[in-house]
C-alpha cells in the first residue's frame, strides 16, 4: 500500500532522506473532511514541494543547512480550495458550469464536463440536442441511456463524459490497471546536458530559471504559479483561439505573465522557438503526444535545449487505453471510484476540493524543483511525468479514514466540506488567516496565499495576475 506521507512523495522524488526532519506539521481538525485521506495527501504534497524549494534554494546559496519547512494543515486547506476563495472586486467566482454535473443514466451515473463553451457544444452535440438546451432536458436524454454509452458517445464526438465507476470496477478496467502498475511520478535523464549552477538567495529557489508555461486549468497552472511565487519567471503561452475561464485564470495567474502564440503559424512558431532557446523548465499540461507535431516531445526538446526540465501533466496517464484522452480532476474522481466511495444514499459524491488537481499541482512542482536541484549537480535533460489518475490511485489505496465523515450527495457545485466526526486538535474555522488582499489590472483581488512555507522564504508572490494573454511573448 503507498503511504500517505511527505516521507513517501520525498522518497518518489529522489529526495535524501536526511531532509526529512527539517519539515514540521501543524496538525488541524475539521481541515478537507473526506472518508479518504484527502488531508494527508495534501499535505504531504506541499510538505514535498517546500522542502524541494528549500533545499534548492540552500544549494544555490551554498548553505550547510537547508531551512526549516513548516505545513499547516489551515493553510493547505484553504490553498486547496484557492478558486473558491477567489473575489474579483467583491464578486464570488464562476466554477463549475450547469452541465458539468452526475446525471443519472439508466443504469447508474455519469460525470461531465462542460465548462467551456466548446466541450458544452461537443457535450449536447453527441446527445443530439439543442445549443440551448436545459437542465432538465439533459437530464431527460441521459436517463434513457447506459453510463457507458454516453462516455464513449460523448468521447467520440470530442466531449467530455466518463461513467461512474466503483473501486473494483476500475481496478479492473484496463486503464486503471496501466495506471496502477506505474510510480507516483516518473523521473528519467532523456538526454545530455550542461551543468548549470546559478547563484541565488536560499529565500527565492527559483530566482532566475525561465519556465515555459503550457498548461490550462488547475493542476499545472498551480505548480507553476508555485514556481513563480518561489522567483521563477514564468509565462504562460496559450493558443489564442482556447481563451481561459476568466476567474480560473485569475486564481492561478498569480506571480506570472501570459501571452498567446499560435503554434501553428509559421512566426509564432519561430518566436516560441526564441523563448524555448532560453528556457529552463517547459511544463506542459495537454495530453500526451498533443504539442510532439510542434517539436515538443521530450526528446526533441532534448535536442532543442540541451539541459531544459520538462514537466508532463495529463489527465489518465502516458499508457493505456485512454492515454490520449482529455480529462478534468472531476472525471478522474467519477471513473477511479472515488465518487462512490465519498457518496451517499446511493448518490455519487466528491472530495471537499479538486484535490487531484491541486495536490498533482504541488507534486509537479516539486518535481521540477528536485530536477533543478538535480540539473546543477549532474547536468542532463530531466523529464518528469505526473497523472492526475496516478495521485487518485494514492489517495484511494491510503485507504479510507474511518469516522471523519459522512460523504457528500452529487451536487452541482462539485462538493461542499461538512462537519467532521472526529474530535479537534488545532479546529480549522475559518480560512482568514490565509488569505490577503491585493490590487491589479483585474480589479481588487481577495485571494488564498500559497501553503508553501520555509524559513526565509516568500510570504506572498510578487506580482498579481493580469489579463489572459496580455503580456508580450518574451522572457522579462
Amino acid at each position: 500500500m503507498d503511504a500517505v506521507n511527505t516521507e513517501f512523495v520525498w522518497e518518489a522524488l529522489g529526495g535524501d532522506p536526511a531532509l526529512l526532519p527539517r519539515v514540521s506539521e501543524v496538525v488541524r481538525d475539521g481541515a478537507l473532511p473526506s472518508r479518504l485521506p484527502v488531508k494527508e495527501v495534501a499535505r504531504a504534497c506541499v510538505g514535498a514541494c517546500a522542502l524541494a524549494a528549500a533545499e534548492l534554494g540552500a544549494r544555490r546559496a551554498g548553505l550547510a543547512e537547508v531551512p526549516r519547512v513548516r505545513v499547516d494543515d489551515g493553510a493547505v486547506a484553504t490553498a486547496f480550495v484557492s478558486e473558491r476563495h477567489l473575489l474579483v472586486d467583491g464578486r464570488q467566482p464562476v466554477t463549475f458550469a450547469p452541465l458539468s454535473r452526475f446525471w443519472r443514466t439508466a443504469d447508474g451515473w455519469v460525470r461531465t464536463h462542460a465548462n467551456y463553451p466548446h466541450h458544452r457544444a461537443r457535450l449536447l452535440g453527441a446527445l443530439g440536442l439543442p445549443g440551448d438546451a436545459s437542465v432538465e432536458t439533459v437530464a431527460a436524454a441521459l436517463a434513457e441511456r447506459s453510463a457507458t454509452d454516453v462516455e464513449d458517445t460523448v468521447y467520440g464526438a470530442g466531449g467530455l463524459a466518463v461513467a461512474v465507476r466503483t473501486p473494483e470496477e476500475w481496478a479492473g478496467h484496463e486503464q486503471g490497471r496501466a495506471v496502477a502498475a506505474g510510480p507516483l511520478l516518473h523521473r528519467e535523464v532523456v538526454g545530455a546536458g550542461p551543468v548549470r549552477r546559478l547563484a541565488g538567495e536560499p529565500g527565492l529557489p527559483a530566482a532566475g530559471v525561465r519556465v515555459l508555461d503550457l498548461t490550462r486549468v488547475i493542476a499545472g497552472p498551480v505548480a507553476t504559479r508555485t514556481l513563480g511565487l518561489l522567483g521563477a519567471d514564468v509565462l504562460r503561452v496559450d493558443s489564442p483561439g482556447l481563451p481561459e475561464l476568466p476567474d480560473q485564470h485569475a486564481d492561478t495567474g498569480f506571480g506570472k505573465r501570459s501571452a498567446t502564440l499560435d503554434l501553428a503559424d509559421r512566426t509564432d512558431r519561430r518566436r516560441f522557438g526564441e523563448l524555448l532557446a532560453g528556457a529552463d523548465v517547459v511544463v506542459t499540461g495537454y495530453r500526451p503526444g498533443a504539442l510532439d507535431r510542434f517539436g515538443l516531445a521530450p526528446q526533441e526538446l532534448a535536442e532543442r535545449r540541451p539541459g531544459v526540465v520538462v514537466a508532463q501533466l495529463s489527465a489518465w496517464g502516458a499508457y493505456g487505453p485512454w492515454a490520449g484522452r482529455r480529462g478534468f480532476d472531476s472525471l478522474v474522481q467519477a471513473a477511479t471510484g472515488i465518487a462512490v466511495t465519498e457518496g451517499s444514499a446511493g448518490q455519487p459524491g466528491a472530495l471537499p476540493a479538486q484535490a487531484l488537481d491541486h495536490g498533482t499541482g504541488y507534486l509537479l512542482a516539486a518535481a521540477v524543483l528536485r530536477s533543478l536541484t538535480q540539473q546543477r549537480e549532474e547536468g542532463g535533460t530531466r523529464l518528469v511525468r505526473l497523472a492526475l489518475a496516478r495521485t487518485a490511485a494514492w489517495l484511494t489505496r491510503g485507504g479510507r479514514v474511518e469516522g471523519r465523515g459522512e460523504g457528500r450527495p452529487a451536487d452541482a457545485s462539485y462538493g461542499r466540506p461538512y462537519a467532521p466526526n472526529d474530535r479537534p486538535c488545532a479546529p480549522y474555522d475559518r480560512p482568514d488567516a490565509w488569505l490577503a488582499e491585493t490590487r491589479g489590472s483585474l480589479g481588487t483581488l481577495r485571494y488564498a496565499l500559497s501553503p508553501v512555507s520555509f524559513d526565509g522564504g516568500p510570504a506572498d508572490w510578487s506580482r498579481p495576475p493580469g489579463a489572459w494573454g496580455g503580456d508580450e511573448a518574451c522572457w522579462a
